[in-house]
C-alpha cells in the first residue's frame, strides 16, 4: 500500500437551493404569501455535510445509505462533475467513472469512437487505447454493434461498454455508481470479478455505490454509511450493513413493516420499482421479534408486475451467511403464487435465536434477467426462549436451525455381541 492516499476528502459539504411550499391554486398562494411573506422562499438543502475520507491504492470502498443520503452527490464531486460548496477532494491519479447511463458518451458517435473519446478524456494517447481496445470490446460483448451510434444501444449495452471502458483504460481510481446493476446476474458477477482484479492486482482504488448488499459484501473491503449527508459509519462492512438496516427499521410504519417503494431501482432497465413493502409477522400480526418453534410469516407486496416472473426470498444471519433460500418456482409449474401480494410462512419457525436479514429478488422466468432486488429489505430478531424445558441457552456453535431433539437410550446388546457359536453350524462342540 502506498504511503500517500489516492483519494483524500476533507471537510466536504454540498448545498442546493430548493423551493419551499407550493400550491396549484393562485388564491391559496396569494393568501399564504399575505399571511406568511417569508414562507415559500428558496431554502437551503445540504446534500453533504463535513465528509472526511482517505482511500489508498488497493482499497475497495462501498458507499451505502438510503435514497437522498448523499451517495451520488459524493461521487459526482469526486468525478469533477459537481463543485462542492466547501471542502475539497484531492485525487492522486487518473479517474475513470461510471455514474448514470450515458455519462461520458456522445450519443451520435459509435461505440468504437466513444472508446477513443473516453481514453482521450483520461489523457491517454491513441496507441495506449488501441492496446486495450480488443479487451474492452470482448468484455462488453458488443462487437456486432461496435460501429453503431450508441444512441441506438439498449441501456444494458450502454452500461456494458461504459463499464468496460472505465475498467480497462488506465485510470488509477475507479468510481462506479449503482447503475452497474443494469443487466443480468452473470454480467454483474463479471463486473464484480473485474473490480476485484483491478483492486488486488493493479493496486487501483475502487469506490462502489450500490443497494445490492451481496455485491458490497463480495467486493468491498470497507464500507461508509451515509445518512442525511453525514458519515455515520466508516469501517467494517458487517457493522455498516447492520446500521443500514436499522435506518430502514426506524423509518418503517410499525415494527416489522418495511417500506420499499421509496428507492431508485437500477436493477431494471426501465427503472421500475416492483417491491413496495415487506412485513414480518408472528402469530398475531406485524412484529420485529419472532420466536423459535412458533408461527411466522413474511408478506411481500409488489405493484405492476410483468408476466412470467418469480419472487426470491433469502435469509442471512449475523455473519452474512445465507441460511435459507426459497422462491416461488419451488411450488412447481402447476401452482402459481406470484402476485401483487404473496405470503411465505412457517408453521413452526426453525431458526435459533439471533438477528436475521431478508433479501428479496424478482426475476424473469423466461430470460432469467434480474428485474428488481432489495438487499437487507428487512430484519428481525429471534428471541431466546426455553426451547428444551431445562433453561438451556443456545450458543453460536449450535448453528442456525432448531430441530426438536429425539434422544433415547438404546439397550446394550447381549453378552457375546451376537457372534455365532460353533453349534450354530450344526457341528458338535
Amino acid at each position: 500500500m502506498s504511503s500517500e492516499p489516492s483519494v483524500q476528502v476533507r471537510g466536504l459539504s454540498k448545498s442546493y437551493l430548493v423551493a419551499g411550499e407550493r400550491s396549484n391554486m393562485l388564491s391559496e398562494t396569494v393568501i399564504r404569501r399575505m399571511r406568511h411573506p417569508l414562507r415559500g422562499q428558496m431554502e437551503t438543502y445540504w446534500a453533504l455535510h463535513d465528509v472526511n475520507l482517505e482511500l489508498y491504492p488497493g482499497d475497495v470502498l462501498g458507499v451505502i445509505g438510503k435514497n437522498g443520503a448523499g451517495k451520488s452527490t459524493l461521487l459526482k464531486i469526486m468525478s469533477r462533475i459537481t463543485e462542492p460548496t466547501s471542502g475539497e477532494v484531492e485525487l492522486r491519479g487518473r479517474l475513470g467513472c461510471l455514474l448514470e447511463v450515458g455519462t461520458g458518451f456522445h450519443p451520435e458517435l459509435t461505440g468504437r469512437e466513444n472508446v477513443f473519446l473516453n481514453g482521450a478524456i483520461l489523457g491517454m494517447r491513441k496507441p495506449e487505447i488501441q492496446r486495450q481496445f480488443d479487451e474492452i470490446v470482448d468484455f462488453a460483448g458488443i462487437e456486432r454493434f461496435l460501429d453503431t451510434p450508441v444512441k441506438r444501444y439498449s441501456s444494458g449495452m450502454y452500461v456494458r461498454l461504459a463499464f468496460a471502458v472505465a475498467a480497462y483504460l488506465d485510470s488509477e481510481i475507479l468510481v462506479v455508481d449503482e447503475v452497474l446493476a443494469v443487466g443480468d446476474v452473470e454480467f454483474q458477477k463479471k463486473c464484480i470479478g473485474k473490480m476485484q482484479a483491478v483492486a488486488s492486482q493493479a493496486g487501483r482504488t475502487v469506490v462502489f455505490v450500490s443497494h445490492n448488499v451481496s455485491a458490497i459484501q463480495a467486493l468491498c473491503t470497507r464500507a461508509v454509511l451515509l445518512d442525511a449527508g453525514r458519515v455515520i459509519h466508516d469501517g467494517e462492512i458487517a457493522e455498516a450493513l447492520h446500521r443500514y438496516v436499522d435506518l430502514h427499521q426506524h423509518s418503517s410504519a410499525s415494527p416489522g413493516v418495511f417500506e420499499l417503494d421509496d428507492r431508485a431501482n437500477p436493477d431494471d432497465p426501465d427503472g421500475q420499482v416492483y417491491f413496495t413493502r415487506l412485513t414480518v409477522e408472528d402469530g398475531s400480526g406485524p412484529s420485529a421479534t419472532l420466536r423459535t418453534g412458533h408461527a411466522a410469516a413474511f408478506v411481500i407486496e409488489c405493484r405492476g408486475l410483468p408476466d412470467e416472473v418469480f419472487e426470491r426470498f433469502h435469509l442471512r444471519n449475523e455473519i452474512d451467511e445465507i441460511v435459507l433460500a426459497s422462491d416461488t418456482r419451488m411450488v412447481g409449474s402447476d401452482a402459481s403464487v406470484t402476485g401483487d401480494r404473496v405470503r411465505f410462512e412457517f408453521g413452526e419457525l426453525p431458526l435459533l435465536p439471533g438477528r436475521y436479514f431478508i433479501d428479496l429478488g424478482l426475476g424473469s422466468t423466461r430470460t432469467r434477467a434480474v428485474l428488481d432486488q432489495v438487499g437487507s429489505a428487512g430484519t428481525f430478531e429471534v428471541a431466546r426462549t426455553d426451547l428444551y424445558g431445562d433453561d438451556y441457552q443456545q450458543y453460536p456453535q449450535d448453528g442456525s436451525f432448531y430441530v426438536p431433539p429425539r434422544w433415547q437410550p438404546v439397550p446394550a446388546p447381549p453378552l457375546g455381541g451376537g457372534l455365532s457359536r460353533p453349534e450354530d453350524n450344526g457341528q458338535p462342540r
